[in-house]
């Protein structure tokens, strides 16, 4: 047993499970190259009928008119891929995994690792308006869920490994492996121990170690740095938080509008992404630079060398677009759509702000959209600064999401990836704390004044004195003659005796048929309420490490909502101002 009073709770183990997540960084790295390159072909194919994995932007097509049935054509692939092989690629990847870590025990079915990322391929290949980071979390993710399968570990262990895949998917993608442990950390993990951390970490670092290698070093989007900015930029950083906020709200809420809007369709699911492709495939006649992931676009809007007009056309068109055809159920990210977005609307916004740093505010507002709608405030902060390298934004960064961030918890229930699992009727509460069972201890909770039942009393002297009249629990330690613990009695262990009247003179011990579950001093609340759960009883003796026969205590169920009572009385009751009295 480990000892409860360390900082941490990891064991050796540690060791183990980050061994694997080395692996599973260095196969995921792997895997995100291979993704990219199939989107690439598939872009090749239906946009200039070749074949190849070269990267081509779709836009700068000659199809005409007939680029509008292209999206439609790769929606119904994803529509048929989605009905005949699994619906679970339906979505932008991110709240599939969320819901198999929360809700599945972190077990994710081996074929999502195969047809995930090929109706990405085909969605974002035949021009649609997504990002390859939310199939790349997915399906990295998968990849961990089934390695940590294959060794037999424990939920807590694979969901680990799951987040360890989705980390170094991102991280080789992006060439941001701080922002991905981030996003483990805010979104994936839902706690903050060294377990976990370490390993997702290492697969991460492992994986933007191969980049170089497999898709050429980063920054994504290099930027000369700022510098020191004065103190205006700092007001106007708060004031485009605002306007991203905002922008985050609009969004968010325009993609669940329209999937309300295809529920009501008479026609089956399988049918939508097709005309979630039409609308994609007008966008694109109108706006090509709509189509496909766009990443070059990003990196225009992050020079700001555009005109007011043609940015807000763009904006407009991608936004609509994107959370049409996303809102119909097919297949891709949003994290890239949301960079163009983001970065476009500070585009608009450097034509009213200071005008000596107008490369600055495409970059601020990329930051603080993303972090408004995803809710995860410092991987938006640290992602932007990866993809750019500009370390004299970190300031206006960290002003501008958090404003964002804030806007968005007070104004909308739940984020663009937490409304999706809600609506499959599971509720994700995203606030990390340190458990509260966690911070107390054993002894500080326990009834020290125990009521023991002698080994050598007859049963029929017990039944009527211990489990009869006005005595009212439901067990007993029992201690020999030396006040050694031997056992606990239960209602149960008499209740099963074929008949009391042939055990009434037999002594209390003979009862006893298990070695006593006990709590011990030293340990935690957490701890000994897990303990109590899995052999399902209500109270356990207290003992000292050090001497595991000496009875000190009982642990009851009721004792355990002690510190819940302090907890209430921290967050609910005000205190006084110095020496006033309080208020009758």
């Amino acid at each position: 047993m480990r000892d409860s009073k360390s900082d941490f709770s990891t064991n050796h183990r540690l060791l183990l499970i980050s061994s694997i997540a080395l692996v599973v960084g260095s196969l995921c790295s792997l895997i995100a190259v291979v993704l990219l390159k199939t989107i690439y072909f598939f872009t090749n194919l239906f946009f200039y009928q070749q074949f190849s994995l070269d990267f081509r932007s779709p836009a700068d097509n000659h199809l005409g008119l007939l680029v509008i049935l292209v999206p439609v054509i790769g929606g119904l692939i994803i529509g048929l891929m989605a009905r005949y092989g699994s619906d679970r690629i339906r979505g932008h990847g991110i709240p599939e995994a969320l819901e198999a870590i929360l809700f599945n025990k972190s077990l994710m079915q081996p074929k999502l690792a195969v047809i995930k990322p090929l109706s990405a391929a085909v969605s974002i290949g035949s021009g649609g308006p997504f990002g390859a980071e939310g199939p790349i979390i997915m399906t990295g993710g998968a990849f961990g869920s089934i390695i940590a399968q294959v060794f037999h570990l424990t939920a807590a262990e694979r969901r680990t490994l799951l987040v360890a895949g989705a980390a170094a998917g991102m991280s080789a993608t992006f060439a941001t492996p701080v922002a991905a442990v981030l996003l483990a950390v805010e979104l994936l993990l839902f706690e903050w121990k060294p377990r976990s951390v370490v390993p997702v970490a290492l697969a991460s670092a492992v994986a933007a170690a191969l980049r170089p290698i497999l898709l050429g070093p980063g920054p994504l989007f290099p930027m000369p740095p700022h510098g020191l900015l004065p103190i205006q930029d700092l007001f106007c950083a708060a004031l485009v938080g605002l306007f991203a906020g905002f922008f985050a709200t609009i969004l968010t809420g325009a993609v669940y509008k329209f999937e309300d809007l295809f529920q009501r369709l008479p026609i089956h699911w399988m049918w939508w992404p097709a005309i979630g492709g039409l609308a994609i495939g007008i966008g694109g006649y109108f706006q090509p630079r709509v189509l496909g992931v766009g990443y070059d676009v990003i990196g225009d809007f992050l020079k700001g060398n555009m005109t007011f007009t043609a940015v807000l056309l763009l904006v407009l068109v991608k936004g609509f677009v994107w959370s049409f055809s996303l809102g119909s159920g097919t297949s891709g990210g949003v994290l890239a759509p949301l960079l163009i977005m983001g970065s476009g609307l500070g585009v608009m916004e450097s034509f009213f702000l200071p005008t000596d740093a107008a490369t600055l505010w495409p970059l601020i507002s990329m930051s603080a959209v993303l972090g408004g709608v995803m809710r995860s405030p410092f991987t938006a902060i640290l992602f932007a600064f990866e993809l750019t390298h500009d370390e004299g934004v970190l300031l206006p960064l960290l002003i501008a999401t958090m404003v964002a961030h804030t806007f968005t918890v007070l104004v909308m229930k739940r984020s663009i990836l937490t409304e999706k699992v809600a609506r499959r009727g599971f509720h994700i509460f995203r606030e990390y704390s340190v458990d509260i069972l966690e911070q107390v201890h054993v002894e500080d909770v326990m009834t020290k004044k125990v009521v023991t039942i002698p080994a050598k009393m007859k049963v029929k002297v017990l039944v009527r004195k211990y489990f009869s009249g006005s005595h009212k629990h439901r067990g007993y330690p029992v201690v020999d003659s030396q006040h050694h613990l031997v056992g606990v009695i239960a209602p149960y262990d008499i209740l099963k005796q074929p008949s009391l009247f042939d055990i009434g003179d037999k002594p209390a011990q003979d009862l006893i048929e298990k070695v006593p579950i006990v709590a011990y001093t030293g340990e935690n609340c957490r701890q000994a309420a897990s303990r109590m759960a899995s052999n399902q009883i209500g109270r356990m003796p207290v003992v000292e490490k050090s001497n595991p026969l000496k009875v000190v205590g009982i642990l009851s169920r009721s004792d355990l909502f002690k510190p819940s009572l302090k907890y209430s009385e921290e967050e609910d009751v005000r205190e006084t101002f110095l020496f006033m009295p309080p208020k009758e």
